[in-house]
Order: structure tokens, then C-alpha cells, then sequence
């Protein structure tokens, strides 16, 4: 994940740069090959450019695999450096702006640490939306996700057709909710003491 500087600095085989998949915080990727690579796979950001590196002999499906954990491994980490309200804040309006064409105007964004049974609420009336602090750490795609959510609410109240439409403009909606649903799942799942792994 961190930046190899031996691998940067060295003459990669191939190169390709490429737009990224929808809802990633980058705006081109660019793969680098090299022969001296043999198994590892890094990233990281440069500018606003994503470098992937990869080994030569990866075929074009495994390049795009990794390419697509590579993305969330760095969204997760960038995630988990914690966003303080007035940036979740800014987060908000630019997710408006993309979205909804600014037209969700929240009076107020943060994180709060009374939400443990939902990802976040908003109070329409008053225009303020409250993030569950159990996101932090979540990747940025998830957290983008509820907070267009809940953007969407100073829209529509409730969950009607009309609301389910206007998230329809977040292309990760359908990911993110089945990150969050196998978050809910896991926390289900019992807790054996001594039990072994097979």
C-alpha cells in the first residue's frame, strides 16, 4: 500500500492509464507493470492519480481485480484518518453539488456517538444531517453513500419511490449497502469461546 520508491524510480514494463470505476475519490489510474515485481501489488496516490503496481505476468482479469481492491484498500485508509465535522461537512456540499445539484442544503453535518442501531438520521426541518461514528474507518464509498442518503432526506422525507429515485445518481449505492448489510450480518454472527478455525 505505501509508495515503493525502488519501483517508482525504476522503468515500469508497461503503463496504462484509464478512468476509474464510479464513486472512487481519484480521477485516473494508472497502472505501472514491472518484470521485477514477482507477487506484491501496491498503490497509492499521486496527485490525482492513483499508481497501481503490479507484477508483468498478471493478466488483464487479475490487473483488474486488483486494480478494484487496490481502490477500496486505499479508500479505506483514507477513511480511517477521521474526517472532522467541518470536513464531513464540506464532504456534504460536494456530494450535493455532484448529486443533486446542490439543491440538499444541510444547515449542519457531524458525527455522533449515539447511533449504534442506524448509519445516520436526518432532521429535515431543521436541515441537519448526524453520521453514526461506528462509519469511521468504513471506505469513502460507504460513508459517501450515507451521507447522500441522508442528503436525499432534506429532499423527500421517508422512503418512497421518489427518494429511492433520486439516490438512483449515486452509482455505488447498491455496493455500499451490501458492504453495510454484511457489517449488520457479521455483528450477528455468535461468538464461540475456544472455538477453532478449520
Amino acid at each position: 500500500m505505501s509508495a515503493d520508491p525502488l519501483h517508482r524510480a525504476g522503468m515500469p514494463q508497461r503503463s496504462k492509464t484509464s478512468l476509474p470505476p464510479s464513486g472512487s475519490a481519484a480521477s485516473a489510474i494508472e497502472v505501472r507493470r514491472s518484470a521485477r515485481r514477482r507477487r506484491t501489488v501496491s498503490a497509492y496516490r499521486e496527485g490525482d492519480r492513483t499508481v497501481v503496481l503490479i507484477p508483468a505476468r498478471m493478466s488483464e482479469a487479475e490487473e483488474q481485480r486488483w486494480v478494484n481492491v487496490m481502490l477500496d484498500k486505499l479508500a479505506a485508509q483514507e477513511s480511517r484518518r477521521a474526517l472532522g465535522d467541518g470536513e464531513l461537512a464540506e464532504r456534504a456540499e460536494r456530494l450535493s453539488a455532484q448529486y443533486f445539484d446542490g439543491r440538499a442544503r444541510p444547515a449542519s453535518v457531524r458525527w455522533v456517538t449515539n447511533q449504534n442501531t442506524r448509519w445516520g438520521s436526518c432532521t429535515p426541518s431543521e436541515g441537519s444531517i448526524r453520521l453514526s461514528h461506528r462509519l469511521q474507518g468504513m471506505p469513502e464509498y460507504v460513508v459517501d453513500y450515507v451521507l447522500v442518503h441522508e442528503l436525499a432526506h432534506l429532499l423527500v422525507p421517508g422512503h418512497g419511490p421518489d427518494f429511492w429515485r433520486l439516490l438512483e445518481a449515486y452509482p455505488r449505492t447498491e455496493r455500499a449497502r451490501g458492504y453495510l448489510e454484511g457489517v449488520v450480518a457479521a455483528g450477528r454472527l455468535p461468538y464461540l469461546a475456544g472455538a477453532r478455525s478449520e
